[in-house]
């Protein structure tokens, strides 16, 4: 299965790019950006860490480079598009590239610089290495995956009638995803950036949950919803109707548990109702257990939902103990 993960290409259609298009060519992507290649415009480093993913001299990158690289894209939604670029010397990234932005240069700078510094403090984030700023083009450059999301690998085997994971990996996911809002969660906004809410994510779902070779997970996109507008469009990656944003929910911690308690529901249950994978004993009782912290967290009255401290007690006590 990881040989398959590792080395499948998408096989996913998103809104506007047909299945067989969403590897396209340097020149596909060229062309999207003409009159900026003969510029060699610089990349802007936001990452303050001693990075270890080959990112430290991303500050000497240039537009040019990037989008002469191979481009695929890799997913698509209301902020933007997701595109995996392989440069000319091998190393391998993904750029998130924003459809919509209203902050000028300067407040985008300040905000994707903080975002890039808190992100490279946790081990469940992903780290954020640098950003380009124009009047036609907005995208910040990431850590890349092969692994792929959540979501690809779980539609991946649901579309082949297949178990892609067990329960220990994915009570793996579930735990990182978990260590990752906690310390979101945890950060004292008063202290952050100006205009930047840093204590919230605000778009957590299975599509920003990026999967490590040993199946632990970093959660993507932090701090890009304040980043970029989203723009209504079809969401190939979203698999489960929000209601939060419905209770004027829109960016808050327990709109961030809610989003959390989806993604516990979709891994333990899929779209039948039913525990996709095989328990027995001690495991079906600790998938039991954490089935009720995901209906906890989607409940419907925001202050009826468990704290994310309180969900990580919950799973250290009751599934470990």
């Amino acid at each position: 299965m990881l040989s398959r993960a590792l080395n499948s290409k998408p096989r996913r259609s998103f809104h506007g790019v047909e299945k067989e298009d969403s590897c396209r060519s340097a020149a596909s992507i060229l062309s999207e950006y003409g009159g900026f290649t003969d510029d060699l415009l610089p990349l802007i480093s936001c990452d303050g860490s001693d990075h270890k993913g080959g990112w430290a001299e991303s500050q000497h990158l240039t537009l040019r480079q990037v989008l002469r690289s191979s481009v695929a894209v890799v997913g698509e939604s209301r902020l933007g598009f997701t595109e995996k670029v392989v440069l000319l010397d091998g190393r391998m990234c993904a750029l998130k590239r924003f459809r919509k932005v209203s902050l000028r240069r300067g407040e985008f700078g300040r905000r994707i610089v903080r975002v890039g510094l808190v992100s490279s403090m946790s081990d469940y984030l992903v780290p954020v290495a640098a950003y380009f700023y124009s009047k036609r083009i907005k995208f910040v450059v990431c850590d890349y995956y092969p692994m792929g999301s959540l979501a690809d690998l779980l539609a991946s085997a649901r579309e082949q009638n297949q178990t892609a994971l067990t329960w220990n990996q994915r009570l793996k996911i579930i735990l990182s995803v978990a260590r990752a809002i906690e310390f979101i969660h945890s950060r004292n906004s008063l202290q952050e950036a100006k205009h930047l809410k840093s204590n919230v994510h605000g778009n957590i779902k299975a599509s920003n949950v990026m999967i490590n070779i040993d199946f632990t997970a970093r959660l993507s996109d932090y701090g890009f919803i304040q980043l970029a507008e989203r723009v209504e469009v079809g969401d190939a990656w979203q698999r489960k109707p929000q209601p939060n944003f419905e209770h004027g929910e829109v960016f808050c911690q327990e709109s961030d548990v809610y989003n959390f308690g989806i993604i516990i529901l979709d891994l333990l249950q899929g779209p039948n109702k039913d525990f996709e994978f095989c328990v027995q004993g001690k495991e079906r009782g600790q998938a039991l257990q954490v089935l009720e912290i995901g209906l906890a967290c989607t409940n419907k009255s925001p202050g009826a939902r468990p704290t994310i401290q309180e969900i990580l007690l919950c799973l250290g006590d009751e599934v470990f103990m």
